[in-house]
């Protein structure tokens, strides 16, 4: 930067696109689905750079395009070309830049494009110049491969898992890019080991060990003298590409420093493989249904957790209501009360729509994307309630069959928080059986479960790994080989994002 630039505020940049992609699930996701913003408007999605806040003040801001979308199938070529076309030209237009906060979740899969993030980058990089420093923040589901840690001069991601700390931890992306800028030091060095592990996230959960304690690692090798971040990141299973594994990186001005800390977080991640474990106890879908039954706990949280739409499942999945409304102990009314979120079904969301509440309908939902383990699921009942206006579900019904609560979306949704069912008249405290397609709980429910356990189901972001038939992963990648030899933990420096990366590290 020119003397009268350091002297004046930075300028700044704000990109990104992010979703978790499964390869695994037919589905596919298209543009609409990352509800981007643009301008101003991308300040607006951001607490900690609302007007007066210090890291708001710190610098020229400009918003080029940050879109998120629901996880889900991979990104149409189509999507991809018209939002990347967009953002590079949004970028171009803007004044020059001394850094860019390029905020992604580091999991995308798009047709015809591997290794996405790092691609997108590249092109923003050469659209904004070598000059910009570029800080990176991720989901630790994310994937790090080595040229996205070559063309980021800072990167994190996120410490918990479920992802409590999100905001933190890009508030703490973008204050590193600032100090960073106002330092003006040199690019940090940044030590990246690839760590052939690759698990779901319901086996890492930062709530209970190991992933606890390999995570409580993290923050001491921060506190190092010569380290600014250090990052772990479990990576994405329900992918099948060579980046997807665990990463670590850890980015500061002292070489031995960065060095010896991402290979401590390394080995403690390697050492730990065999620890890891489900964070609930699992059982078939039946099997959990029984204990439910059996059990005095209310409510009873039951995961769906093959269709999962925040892993990335197309979530009109009906194998798991299609097996509920067979039950007999809940085909009476005066049966135990089952809320079930969800199932998308347009055509049934129109019919109970136009019956209202109270009507008795037959409808048809589910099963439209992926029809692979159960085809649609037709059921009669009564309209229970009817919401309109979601950002995700667009319109929502309930429909009672039996004491089954059946929840349909025009679109799929995730069902995260006590208001998604009290916002149609649900009461899931004093429900006897929750069942959510979902991994590990997310908060709010956690809370609120009385007892919780995951079923494990089919679906595009099944739990068993070995059956869903990764053949591009880089082998031997612990779980699918156990016995595998200890792997190389080394610390690899990633050259400054203005030098040439050559060779091939990994």
């Amino acid at each position: 930067m020119s003397e009268s630039r350091t002297a004046a505020r930075p300028v700044i940049a704000i990109a990104g696109l992010g979703i978790e992609s499964s390869t695994f699930s037919p589905a596919r996701t298209e543009a609409p689905a990352f509800h981007p913003s643009r301008g101003a408007d991308v300040l607006d999605r951001y607490p900690f750079l609302a007007p007066g806040e210090e890291l708001r003040e710190a610098a020229d801001w400009h918003g080029a395009l940050v879109g998120k979308s629901l996880p889900g199938g991979m990104v149409t070529a189509a999507a991809w070309s018209a939002l990347t076309g967009e953002l590079i030209d949004r970028l171009a237009a803007l004044p020059r830049l001394d850094g860019l906060w390029y905020d992604i979740h580091g999991a995308m899969t798009v047709e015809g494009v591997e290794d996405a993030e790092a691609v997108l980058l590249e092109r923003i990089r050469a659209t904004v110049g070598p000059d910009v420093i570029v800080s990176t923040s991720m989901d630790l589901h994310g994937n790090v491969s080595r040229e996205l840690a070559h063309r980021s001069d800072l990167i994190t991601c996120y410490r918990m898992a479920p992802h409590e700390d999100h905001m933190e931890t890009k508030e703490r992306a973008v204050r590193n890019l600032v100090d960073l800028l106002a330092s003006g030091a040199p690019r940090p060095v940044k030590a990246w080991v690839p760590v052939p592990v690759l698990l779901a996230g319901e086996q890492t959960s930062t709530r209970i060990e190991p992933a606890r304690s390999v995570y409580a690692a993290v923050e001491e090798v921060e506190a190092t003298a010569g380290v600014t971040d250090a990052a772990i990141w479990v990576g994405y299973a329900w992918a099948d590409e060579p980046r997807n594994r665990a990463a670590v990186v850890v980015t500061g001005p002292d070489r031995s420093a960065v060095s010896s800390g991402a290979e401590r977080l390394a080995r403690g991640f390697w050492e730990a493989r065999h620890d890891f474990d489900f964070v609930a106890p699992t059982g078939t879908f039946d099997d959990l249904l029984d204990e439910a039954l059996a059990s005095r706990h209310r409510p009873y949280f039951i995961s769906d957790t093959g269709d999962n739409p925040t892993a990335g499942g197309a979530g009109d999945v009906t194998w798991g209501l299609t097996r509920l409304l067979e039950r007999p102990e809940f085909q009476k009314d005066d049966g135990p009360t089952v809320l079930y979120a969800s199932v998308p079904g347009p055509a049934a969301v129109d019919t109970a729509v136009a019956a209202g509440v109270g009507a008795t309908v037959t409808v048809t939902a589910g099963a439209e994307v992926d029809d692979r383990h159960a085809g649609p699921v037709t059921l009669t009942g009564v309209v229970h309630a009817i919401r309109h206006g979601d950002r995700d579900a667009e319109t929502e019904v309930v429909v009672r069959v039996g004491s089954v609560y059946a929840i349909l979306t025009r679109r799929r949704k995730p069902y995260h928080h006590e208001h998604d069912f009290s916002d149609l008249d649900l009461d899931p405290r004093s429900a006897d059986v929750v069942i959510v397609k979902i991994g590990y709980l997310e908060p709010e429910l956690f809370d609120m479960a009385a007892a919780w356990k995951m079923a494990l189901t089919p679906g595009g972001v099944d739990q068993d790994l070995a059956r869903l038939g990764h053949h591009r992963i880089r082998r031997p990648m612990f779980p699918f080989d156990r016995d595998m030899a200890d792997p190389d933990l080394t610390a690899r420096i990633i050259p400054a994002s203005d030098q040439p990366l050559t060779g091939d590290d990994e």
